[in-house]
């Protein structure tokens, strides 16, 4: 079963006015992950597709997406998946990969038909491409792994880098996760924000009854979002992202736009924040 959810840009001056339920209608992503289903959220940021796809005991399969037009998903687009459940099995182009928890895989423009089966919770992302690059199946010995951030400013955090220029090419997609050390909560301080590219987020990893508290909205007009385990949040451009948890967790971030350089953005300081 596949469904797909619209979801249209949001100017920032709306944003600023927005009440709670409506600033989660728009901009959090809630019941991805369900069995037997792939649910897509379709953005109109960057045309970005985030969702997710549980097989459970069957198979799914992605193929053909009435909203872009397509003959297949895949005909104009790029895809990163994450598996972030047990081991799981994603055929595509021919090929079989077999993924562990937090394996990630990329599949190029034209792949075709994906099919996801096995224990899996495959978190899926999607943007379009103007070539096709070579699929390729990154495992956590492949990342390359950054840590930023200290005890003393609760934000210790190990950065691990996927889908990005120095472990493989993408036309626009960016892919990783970030996972708080212990003792740590904060992440993405100082914040910052990129107008070349939009990101959306996937806190994973969390004990059910945990939140982490994600700010988001123009440095000087903050917002925030209580966010639970499994659910996302899509970022715009003009929009910091940052956040803090409630005990562990992890979250997925994932770009798309104008250029793919990680360290392309625009930092915002504690004390310019309001």
């Amino acid at each position: 079963m596949l469904t797909v959810e619209t979801r249209h840009a949001i100017h920032p001056t709306q944003a600023r006015d927005m009440w709670t339920e409506e600033l989660r209608e728009h901009f959090l992503t809630q019941g991805m992950f369900r069995e037997g289903e792939i649910r897509l959220v379709y953005t109109h940021y960057d045309r970005f597709v985030m969702g997710g796809a549980v097989p459970g005991a069957g198979t799914l399969t992605l193929d053909v997406v009435d909203e872009t037009r397509t003959p297949s998903f895949l005909d104009r687009r790029e895809m990163g998946i994450v598996n972030i459940g047990e081991a799981g099995t994603v055929e595509a182009g021919g090929e079989t990969y077999e993924m562990g928890r937090g394996d990630v895989l990329y599949l190029g423009m034209g792949t075709g038909a994906v099919s996801f089966s096995g224990a899996g919770r495959f978190y899926i992302t999607s943007c379009p491409a103007h070539k096709s690059y070579p699929s390729k199946l990154i495992t956590l010995a492949d990342c390359v792994e950054v840590t930023m951030g200290a005890p003393e400013t609760s934000n210790k955090r190990t950065i691990k880098q996927f889908i990005h220029p120095q472990v493989m090419e993408s036309c626009q997609l960016i892919l990783g996760y970030t996972s708080l050390e212990e003792g740590s909560v904060w992440n993405t301080i100082p914040s910052h924000i990129h107008d070349r590219r939009m990101e959306a987020y996937l806190y994973w990893g969390m004990d059910e009854e945990s939140r982490v508290l994600h700010l988001m909205g123009e440095p000087d007009e903050t917002r925030h979002l209580f966010v639970a385990n499994e659910e996302g949040v899509v970022s715009p451009s003009w929009s910091i992202h940052s956040g803090a948890g409630i005990g562990k967790y992890t979250f997925i971030w994932a770009m798309a736009g104008d250029n793919v350089d990680y360290t392309d953005m625009d930092f915002i300081q504690p004390k310019d924040l309001r």
